[in-house]
């Protein structure tokens, strides 16, 4: 197949690539600053741009985005909504723009997170932002054309990042990286559609 990963030369990317790579398939890396293709999920006139660039696609994985951490007691509903122009809206204008280049029967895999279904403080917008992924992935499964798929990978903390943001939510176990690749690699090679995998350790 040929794969598009958005975000590849990020945490996952630097698992994930490789071993899609190992397996036959031809990889397109696309980011803000690195890849082959440049992309910014905050800017869709950038995913459409990136979508002429790259032509056809079998499979488009997100791994791209990442929300930010927040304050409740003196959020407000602009930073929430800053906070989902990447991580959400990018990753729903991926499909909606997708569906119209991608090949027949492409898979779509987004990444949303735990905080979907498990509350952390400073995190308000993390939930927001996964919820609302999950339930795109459910409306969007069963209304895109052609034979399309979309699936959410939802981890918890990645092991390759638990130095990194262990002390951020400490008691978090985070999920091995061999594992979560498993993950992202069922969603793109097997038949599923509509499902958040909850890659909880």
């Amino acid at each position: 197949m040929r794969i598009l990963v958005v975000g590849g030369a990020g945490t996952i990317g630097k698992r994930l690539v490789p071993e899609l790579r190992s397996r036959g398939h031809e990889v397109v890396v696309a980011a803000r600053a690195s890849g082959e293709v440049r992309v910014d999920l905050a800017e869709p006139e950038t995913i459409a741009a990136m979508y002429r660039e790259v032509g056809a696609v079998d499979a488009v994985v997100s791994i791209a985005a990442h929300g930010a951490l927040d304050e409740f007691a003196k959020l407000t509903s602009a930073e929430l909504h800053e906070n989902m122009r990447a991580k959400f809206y990018g990753q729903v204008e991926l499909v909606l723009q997708g569906q119209h280049h991608a090949a027949d029967g492409a898979s779509f895999t987004l990444t949303s997170g735990i905080f979907a279904d498990e509350a952390w403080p400073h995190v308000t917008g993390g939930g927001v932002i996964s919820g609302a992924l999950h339930s795109f992935v459910l409306s969007a499964a069963i209304e895109l054309p052609r034979g399309m798929r979309v699936n959410a990978v939802s981890p918890t903390m990645v092991g390759d990042s638990a130095d990194e943001f262990g002390g951020q939510f400490p008691g978090m176990r985070p999920i091995p990286m061999d594992e979560l690749v498993r993950h992202y690699l069922d969603c793109v090679e097997t038949d599923g559609t509509g499902t958040v995998v909850r890659a909880y350790a």
